[in-house]
């Protein structure tokens, strides 16, 4: 099955329900909790997914969970290492990363999860699934847990260094991803930086707001409403953040320790007298509410938008619950044609001088280096 040249043209979707290629030998627990994750997806939710890595390791876990008629396997003889970066794409062409997205050109799959190194697993699909027409530059999207419609931040890693009408382009991807994963008919969009004032942040920032109040005004599809600060991640001003790759993982690296640090708190506190013990036994539907909410595994990953296919990296020290949910973000983003909706968003490809101006930092296409850099780790 992986015979195929990567240089094929990507297949035209299928009408039926998505396919996932899950990524077996990705992630910290991999391949474990990685097959008991696709176990859960096709058992408890339902999803068409198949698993890609060393055919012997993974059948010996499907006998044991009682799956091997279940779920299908594509063997790949190698894997990404997790410090693995940009390189990792060049160095291993035969990983399982580089084998999902081959089947994913070839039309046997719709979209790759992965809880692989995100370096690595941004290089892979980036060279083998390639951008869209009109897309300058792929960016990740993550949900920051603001409730039952959560806010889309992007981009949280894969381009450290931007541009202006990069940063527009990355707004067009968090709004296909509302509306196709969560309904938002038209998102609310604003503009990461140090202060909600007209003018505020630097020479990116001010340009960016400018081209994106001329792209919102009279849109449909789009309301920008302008700064916003790091204090207002949460609070649901917007439904889409838009910042730089830089800036978007520091952000996301603070919510995530801020969150993580106040579970610490509240269950130090609910178990320091016997008192607090009975009344946190008392409220522990509530308190088992908010931990789901503030758990990373909840909301399944990244998305990388702005390739010819559906990818959803993850984090790398998921467990079967959070590869599960992956899953399921995956066959929402596919089942979706969130694909077709930045198609429509990104409808013509930008000037020559515009896709020079974006590449102009990036070394020649046939170079190892022409690799989108490396983002931060999650």
């Amino acid at each position: 099955m992986t015979g195929t040249s990567d240089a094929e043209a990507p297949a035209p979707p299928r009408a039926s329900p998505p396919i996932i290629a899950v990524d077996a030998m990705g992630g910290d627990n991999a391949p474990s909790e990685i097959v008991k994750g696709a176990v859960i997806a096709v058992r408890e939710l339902g999803l068409r997914v198949l698993l890609v890595g060393r055919r012997t390791e993974i059948a010996s876990l499907l006998a044991e969970e009682g799956a091997l008629r279940d779920i299908p396997v594509v063997h790949a003889e190698d894997n990404l290492a997790m410090h693995e970066g940009a390189l990792a794409s060049w160095r291993r062409p035969r990983s399982s990363a580089a084998v999902s997205c081959r089947l994913i050109r070839r039309g046997d799959a719709d979209a790759l999860v992965s809880a692989g190194s995100t370096g690595g697993i941004v290089a892979t699909s980036t060279v083998r699934l390639r951008t869209q027409p009109g897309v300058l530059r792929p960016a990740l999207a993550v949900t920051l847990p603001t409730g039952e419609t959560p806010t889309i931040m992007v981009d949280a890693g894969a381009n450290a260094d931007a541009k202006p009408e990069m940063l527009v382009q990355f707004a067009h991807l968090g709004c296909a991803y509302a509306q196709t994963a969560f309904g938002v008919r038209r998102p609310r969009v604003g503009l990461l930086t140090i202060g909600s004032e007209p003018g505020k942040g630097n020479k990116l920032v001010r340009r960016a707001t400018e081209l994106l109040s001329a792209t919102s005004e009279g849109s449909q599809a789009m309301d920008f409403r302008g700064n916003i600060e790091g204090h207002d991640l949460l609070a649901r001003k917007v439904d889409v953040v838009v910042t730089d790759g830089h800036t978007g993982n520091v952000a996301l690296k603070s919510v995530e320790g801020t969150a993580a640090f106040a579970m610490d708190l509240v269950r130090e506190a609910l178990t320091s007298t016997t008192a607090a013990k009975a009344g946190a036994f008392l409220q522990r539907k509530a308190l088992r509410g908010l931990r789901e909410r503030l758990d990373s595994e909840t909301y399944g990953g990244a998305a990388l938008l702005g390739l010819n296919g559906t990818v959803v990296i993850a984090h790398g020290d998921s467990r079967a619950k959070g590869v599960a949910r992956a899953c399921q973000l995956a066959h929402d983003l596919a089942g979706g044609r969130i694909g077709d909706q930045i198609r429509r968003r990104v409808h013509h490809r930008p000037p020559t001088w515009l896709h020079r101006l974006a590449q102009s930092d990036a070394p020649p296409a046939s170079a190892p280096g022409a690799l989108p850099p490396a983002p931060e780790g999650r």
